[in-house]
């Protein structure tokens, strides 16, 4: 551990103040990898990127490449992507379809299921042969699909993942459900895109989880006026905010509500796009009533599964490569059967909205580049950051589920990130689930 001692000693939650040996030790980082990334429930993947049996997807958890596929019997599968042999990739493309995954340095080939099914010279160089159902890709020990979306840990004692969720299963819901509050699928828009920040993970999962004030950093962005309406802005009209986290967990949410009768003009840049989230909307306030307006703005998932659940609709992975470098990884959501002129409206705002070419994403990684780089200093190191908003505010709410802050806190509140840090102090000081538990209890 952090030079002998305790990961919540660099954790102050009485007085909102958190270490930057959290965001810069590199012995830290490596711990994080072993008691964070090897126990937690991560997103790998969605099913729309493995429709059919032998179709694949490239995933990591943690800094470990894992395989997303889909077995001759059509059941999602998860192995770490590497040979048996002499531990070689045995997948190097990002995506596509197979029928084995072949090693292409001593040609071992295992099948869609992770059995090892080819071996050269098996029958005359092995003598005894070995049994070759004990050396097939090494599994995840739990798999999950929710809502399309697909996660995997390496722990057999971690907790049902619906549990795991606890009171953020809403926020899944909101977010990844049709805007008509149906039972209607989502699906992917285009690839995954893929790029580097010179940052530590802990930046981008905070920034999600629910801080409100760094939207100071996006005011060039507002005034130039990239939202979906034609006028000022990035967005539609949010109604009130409400910060909510899962005080055991670790999660935070930002909801936002509009009341059910109000009317809504979104998306007034494109006829067609306006007309079916008006569609929507009248859908959705006759089958959700009073909670139609409930929706998801931003949220992590601990430790490092973000989103917006609104526009754009989209997933941010935060896959750490060391404790100064972040490979991000996003992908975007549109509603299985809109139209597609509405889809094709939506892909173009999200392009300039997110990802390495949006405005408002460069506006953060320049935020946490900088932020990162000037705390690794000797003197940078003796002092922590600042997390005193919002303390003690929280409380409970009629429909809304966690410990939730509301107007006109909700903004500068920092309920989320607190106990986001509480949650990775706990998993940094457990050595098993069983401590895990008891610490999420307590």
């Amino acid at each position: 551990m952090f030079n002998g001692g305790s990961a919540k000693s660099l954790i102050d939650l009485q007085r909102g103040e958190v270490s930057r040996e959290v965001f810069v030790n590199e012995n830290l980082y490596r711990e994080e990898l072993e008691r964070i990334f090897a126990r937690a429930w991560l997103y790998i993947g969605h099913e729309s990127q493995i429709r059919r049996p032998g179709d694949y997807f490239v995933s990591c958890m943690g800094e470990e490449s894992v395989i997303l596929t889909r077995d001759p019997a059509g059941q999602p599968r998860a192995f770490l992507n590497t040979c048996r042999h002499r531990g070689m990739k045995v997948c190097r493309y990002d995506e596509g379809h197979t029928v084995h995954f072949i090693c292409p340095y001593h040609g071992w080939s295992y099948a869609t299921d992770g059995r090892l099914v080819g071996v050269q010279q098996y029958e005359t160089a092995y003598q005894p042969p070995f049994d070759r159902a004990q050396w097939g890709l090494i599994e995840v020990a739990q798999l999950a699909t929710y809502r399309g979306t697909v996660w995997a840990t390496w722990d057999p004692a971690a907790p049902p993942f619906l549990d795991y969720l606890g009171e953020a299963r809403l926020a899944l819901d909101l977010a990844l459900g049709p805007w008509d509050g149906g039972d209607g699928e989502t699906e992917l828009l285009g690839s995954v895109q893929k790029w580097l920040i010179p940052s530590n993970w802990k930046f981008v999962a905070e920034n999600f989880a629910g801080d409100g004030l760094h939207v100071v950093s996006h005011r060039s962005v507002d005034m130039v006026g990239i939202g979906p309406n034609q006028r000022e802005g990035r967005r539609d009209d949010f109604g009130s905010l409400f910060l909510a986290a899962a005080p055991r967990w670790g999660h935070g949410i930002t909801y936002s509500y509009l009341p059910a009768d109000a009317e809504r003009n979104d998306y007034a840049a494109s006829m067609e796009t306006s007309r079916y989230f008006k569609e929507c909307w009248e859908k959705r306030r006759r089958k959700l009533g009073e909670r139609a307006g409930l929706q998801v703005i931003v949220g992590t998932i601990f430790p490092n599964m973000s989103m917006h659940g609104q526009q754009p609709r989209t997933i941010l992975v935060a896959h750490p490569r060391g404790v100064d470098m972040t490979e991000m990884w996003r992908v975007y959501f549109v509603d299985k059967d809109a139209p597609r002129e509405v889809k094709q409206f939506l892909r173009h705002y999200y392009i300039r909205y997110s990802g390495p070419a949006g405005m408002t994403e460069q506006d953060d990684m320049e935020n946490w580049n900088y932020a990162t780089s000037a705390s690794r200093g000797t003197i940078a190191r003796r002092y922590p950051y600042h997390y005193k908003a919002g303390l003690g505010v929280g409380s409970i709410h009629q429909f809304i589920p966690g410990l939730v802050t509301g107007q006109p806190v909700s903004l500068s509140s920092e309920q989320n990130t607190r106990i986001l840090y509480r949650r990775w102090a706990e998993f940094m000081d457990a050595s098993s689930w069983s401590e895990l538990t008891a610490a999420r209890d307590s």
